[in-house]
């Protein structure tokens, strides 16, 4: 194949690969994958059709109120089992610290080397669930909401992403990347059913907006 064709290819396929990354049909690395995968689309959308809409109450919130991290199991706590479960070559010491691995982060795209770049995330953070119904939960479920490794409710995030998020919902914050928004939102109306925990009508709106698209 003459050189000018091939260049001419060369720059076809790079173009296209660029086109399909922009179009965020490339998802990342497996690794984004470790939080357990949420209830489809048409679920989500029958499970906020059920939940109470009501106002938020932030009124004697403590985040010392949702014990965390607690041991998961050995040495190894809930960040720590969620590192392990979301990185790729994992290595930790004795007290399970994470000394070597990567970390992909699915909310913005960046991957990382140190486990002290990364956050573990309160899908549904924290403060959000206390102002929709875990004011009322015993210390015991509310313990349990935060180290819950079973619905999708951590996962291994870029800190200072998690850290702009903050106890934002959906109406005000959603993750950069487009291609994970779906999922982000599927996980958040699963853990929110599951938690009976409520609504804001802004909430709503947001969570049936972008569902609607999924």
């Amino acid at each position: 194949m003459p050189k000018f064709y091939a260049r001419r290819r060369l720059g076809f396929l790079a173009a296209f690969t660029g086109l399909i990354a922009s179009a965020g049909l490339l998802n990342g690395p497996a690794a984004s994958a470790a939080l357990p995968t949420p209830v489809s689309a048409a679920t989500a959308r029958g499970y906020l059709a059920s939940l109470t809409v009501a106002t938020e109450n932030r009124t004697g919130y403590d985040r010392d109120l949702f014990p965390h991290w607690i041991t998961q199991s050995g040495s190894c706590n809930t960040r720590e089992t969620v590192l392990k479960r979301d990185g790729s070559g994992v290595v930790t010491d004795s007290s399970c610290a994470a000394t070597k691995g990567s970390w992909y982060s699915p909310y913005d795209g960046a991957t990382w080397s140190a486990a002290s770049d990364v956050d573990i995330d309160h899908l549904v953070p924290l403060a959000e669930a206390w102002d929709s119904g875990a004011g009322s939960w015993s210390t015991s479920r509310r313990q349990s909401f935060a180290n819950d490794l079973t619905r999708p409710q951590l996962l291994a995030v870029t800190d200072n992403v998690n850290q702009s998020k903050g106890d934002q919902d959906p109406a005000t914050w959603m993750p950069s990347r487009s291609a994970y928004q779906c999922t982000y939102v599927r996980a958040w109306v699963q853990v929110k059913y599951y938690y009976d925990l409520s609504v804001d009508s802004a909430e709503k709106s947001a969570l049936q907006s972008r569902l609607a698209n999924c």
